[in-house]
């Protein structure tokens, strides 16, 4: 049965993602003018067809196209759910999902959005109910949460088969509590907040201490 998808394989053919070490974003070579790039993470990039607007492709760098099934069968025990995206076929090199409208955390930091507490509570919620369903809620980051009309979506579920907690969602929640009001409403530049990525990405002390640097270093204290 022809899905309406199958309009953007032959675009998304023209394009080739390649990882890069050191959790680092990965890079795209090739395009197509009918496609255009909506999110760039560190295992694949995500697309959205303009002949197909309603789905969005996330193509995988040929070096992680493991993860694609895994992640198939993720979205599958996840099922129906406000928080997540729907998936609806897996290739060999990526995923066909829902396209979710909003703005990634991210985004919002560098340009000064508020991001009110009800989408920390939807995280939260999201992160039960997954657990309910026997997986396990990993990597959430500000890249990883869209938010539309003040409501959260995570749109990365990959790591949620592996075992252990990364603490990132804790330590992005503790952050909010703690120092959101530093700079709510204010727009953050790029290269603070990567550089502050960064150096989360290479820490190995605890929250605390992190937090120490981090505000020594910027002017938001």
């Amino acid at each position: 049965m022809n899905q309406k998808w199958e309009a953007a394989i032959d675009s998304l053919s023209e394009v080739t993602v390649t990882s890069h070490p050191n959790n680092e974003p990965v890079t795209i070579a090739g395009g197509h003018d009918r496609l255009r790039c909506i999110g760039v993470g560190t295992d694949a990039a995500v697309f959205q067809h303009l002949d197909v607007p309603q789905f969005a492709f996330k193509v995988y760098a040929e070096e992680k196209a493991d993860k694609i099934k895994i992640e198939e069968e993720v979205y599958s025990m996840i099922g129906d759910s406000p928080y997540f995206s729907t998936c609806y076929a897996a290739y060999d090199t990526f995923l066909v999902l829902s396209y979710e409208e909003g703005i990634t955390l991210f985004d919002c930091i560098l340009q000064g959005v508020h991001i009110p507490r009800k989408v920390v509570e939807d995280v939260e919620a999201a992160r039960d109910y997954v657990r309910e369903k026997g997986l396990n809620p990993r990597d959430i980051h500000l890249k990883n949460i869209l938010m539309k009309d003040g409501r959260a979506k995570i749109i990365d579920v990959s790591e949620y088969v592996l075992p252990g907690n990364d603490f990132r969602w804790e330590h992005l929640k503790k952050g909010y509590e703690d120092y959101y009001q530093l700079i709510d409403g204010k727009a953050v530049p790029f290269w603070l907040v990567e550089t502050v990525r960064k150096w989360y990405n290479q820490w190995n002390s605890s929250y605390e201490e992190f937090m120490k640097i981090v505000l020594k270093f910027t002017s938001f204290r």
